[in-house]
């Protein structure tokens, strides 16, 4: 840990603004002065003005957990989250909260459904904005860039801590116009390009509004392996193409220079928390002579250990050496060596601390609950992310993810196509995977999983039992295969199963399932509740409750469910006539009125709506009320002409 080795000021600066931007999936190679193939002269502006950290590496390759090690100052088995579409727990501080604390205003502007505020990082944010639009996971640079200048032009005299994160240059590459065409053979640097034109707006904008001082830190959350080592995206190796990210700091006290010092980006927490005077005064060291703190710099790829099996992954980074630890060693010179193509481990003499950080790194023993609503997994596997629920199991003589390189397209291809539940499709491909690497406990289960969605209930007990043998002991094949069961005939089988399982969202929701086939509709809503309360209930699973609220007589709950909804699906909400009625029972008519008067005529049930919106406006004593009235009976069906005819506030 670095500890301040400067005096504190008895009168400190005053605090600055400071404006964080991180750039997605962005390779330390592909921008700068020193990128070949792409020209970003905002970036290069910066680099000229600050400090240039040329070795700064992110503590692990994926998106979620990279910002959450920067929000935190935490390496991933402090804070937990290793990997995407997990939780930040809500014990872990975040920068934004320390900031807020001490008077700073704090707004996010965000560009990717993985950082989405249901993944725990707004905490301490006064505005968090992650408004993609209508079916929509990601945004362009211009449109959040956009959004953040507009939220610029709000006067205020409070010191300001901006987070602004970029997504663009992850896959799909898709530059728009002029960078597509300047970039067609290599669209991965139009995105790039393109960011960084957006950055000098933002910069621009943020210099001239934002009040007091300013410090700005730019950072990279990951690289991308555009096929280096076998790796075509990030998230499963630790070689540079990945993990050696862009980073420029400017601000009071920060020479003009390049650091050569390797740096890890967990230290923007540091950073940012020493411009604005919080705990320390700074990182230990002179920055204002670039002299910073060195250390050994650890991070982690721990995918392929959770998802597949494989051997967890582990690097050490002391001045030019980088070693990499999977089950066997990998020692390079990354700065004569940038590729990593010579492995220097027979001959290398690595230092007591680059042994110990290796040594006593934590290994993850269990996962965070993945996100639970099915809707909002299949936002993240439209962007490339798929976590599995499947807790990790330690396999003897686990392969090195390195010498699994050719299994990731196919892997990943796979668990989207699962995701998207196109299981006819992911079928061929998790059998591949299966055949080449058995005992990947996640790929047979999901192989089984498919089977049974598509009601091969034999091929789907075969691959359950292989299952079986790959982990006799593991409670996630007895929990898949009560799912299985609870399709079928083994209904009672399965909910004794499933009931174990308390925590599991798949068990909720299968459960309360089998409940409302048995009629047991109190046992069905609380589950379903349950499964709300933990952010697993997809906008169709709210309107449900609402449903089940509704039919047991719970008219408060129904009520407050079906307006969530109602806010959620928009025009696709078609339970305006169930509101109405519950409104009118809780003698609220001006919301009942509301509600009748969103019932489209196309309504089935149109009929009951105009029967109920009548009664209405009697209790409002509207002047139409006659009317609404004989409309209500011109239109009335069989049901409703007898409710008519018996209504007393119509005989008034």
């Amino acid at each position: 840990m670095f500890v301040c080795a400067c005096k504190r000021p008895e009168a400190p600066a005053p605090q600055p603004s400071i404006l964080l931007v991180t750039l997605d999936t962005t390779r330390a190679d592909a921008i700068g002065p020193d990128a070949k193939g792409v020209n970003t002269p905002s970036y290069n502006a910066l680099a000229a003005r600050g400090s240039r950290f040329r070795w700064a590496y992110t503590p692990v390759p994926q998106t979620l957990p990279a910002h959450t090690s920067m929000l935190t100052g935490l390496y991933p088995a402090g804070h937990g989250v290793h990997e995407n579409s997990r939780h930040v727990p809500e014990d872990r501080a975040l920068i934004s909260e320390r900031l807020r604390a001490v008077g700073y205003r704090t707004a996010a502007f965000v560009s990717s459904f993985a950082v989405a505020r249901q993944f725990g990082l707004a905490r301490g944010f006064d505005e968090y904005d992650d408004d993609f639009g209508a079916d929509r996971v990601e945004r362009t640079a211009g449109e959040t860039t956009d959004r953040a200048i507009a939220f610029l032009d709000q006067p205020s005299s409070a010191p300001l801590f901006l987070w602004v994160h970029y997504y663009d240059p992850h896959w799909p590459y898709t530059p728009p116009e002029p960078f597509r065409t300047q970039y067609a053979a290599q669209p991965y640097y139009g995105e790039v390009a393109y960011m960084d034109q957006q950055l000098g707006r933002l910069v621009d904008a943020f210099q001239k509004k934002a009040s007091g001082d300013k410090a700005i830190v730019i950072v990279g959350d990951h690289g991308e392996g555009l096929g280096e080592h076998g790796e075509e995206q990030h998230g499963n190796l630790l070689y540079q193409a990945t993990v050696h990210v862009p980073m420029i700091v400017i601000g009071p006290g920060v020479a003009t220079a390049s650091n050569d010092t390797p740096f890890s980006t967990r230290h923007v927490f540091d950073l940012i928390l020493g411009f604005a005077h919080v705990g320390q005064t700074f990182l230990s060291g002179r920055p204002d002579k670039n002299v910073w703190p060195t250390e050994v710099v650890a991070g982690e790829a721990m995918q392929p250990f959770l998802e597949y099996g494989w051997q967890p992954q582990v690097m050490a980074v002391q001045s030019r050496y980088k070693t990499i630890l999977a089950g066997s060693t990998e020692v390079y010179d990354v700065v004569n060596d940038p590729g990593e193509t010579r492995n220097l481990a027979a001959t290398a003499s690595l230092s007591r601390e680059v042994r110990a950080t290796l040594r006593d790194y934590p290994l993850p023993t269990s996962q965070p609950p993945n996100l639970g609503n099915d809707e909002e997994r299949k936002k993240l596997a439209s962007l490339g992310y798929v976590a599995s629920d499947v807790k990790p199991l330690v396999r003897k003589d686990a392969p090195r993810p390195a010498d699994m390189a050719s299994l990731f397209p196919i892997i990943d291809q796979a668990s989207i196509l699962f995701v998207q539940e196109r299981y006819t499709e992911s079928i061929p491909l998790l059998e591949e995977v299966a055949k080449r690497d058995p005992h990947n406990l996640d790929a047979v289960l999901k192989l089984a999983s498919a089977h049974s969605a598509l009601g091969h209930d034999q091929q789907a007990r075969d691959a359950f039992k292989t299952a079986q043998a790959i982990a006799p002991d593991s409670d996630d094949v007895r929990l898949y295969t009560a799912l299985h069961d609870a399709r079928g005939e083994g209904r009672e089988r399965a909910a004794a199963v499933l009931e174990q399982f308390p925590d599991r969202m798949p068990a909720l929701q299968a459960l309360a399932s089998i409940r409302e086939q048995q009629h047991r509709w109190d046992d069905a809503l609380a589950l379903l509740q349950k499964i709300d309360s933990l952010g697993g209930a997809s906008p169709r699973e709210v309107e449900h409750i609402g449903e089940l609220a509704m039919q047991v007589g719970q008219t408060p709950a129904a009520i407050a469910a079906f307006e969530r909804a109602r806010k959620a699906e928009g025009a696709a909400f078609h339970h305006d006539l169930e509101l109405g009625v519950l409104y009118l029972a809780s003698h609220d008519y001006e919301h009942a009125r509301q509600a009748l008067d969103r019932v489209p005529a196309s309504h089935p049930d149109y009929a009951m709506a105009l029967f109920k919106r009548a009664q209405v406006s009697v209790l409002l004593h509207e002047p139409d009320a006659a009317s609404r009235i004989a409309t209500a009976k011109a239109h009335a069906n069989a049901m409703t002409r007898e409710l008519i005819a018996r209504e007393r506030l119509f005989q008034q």
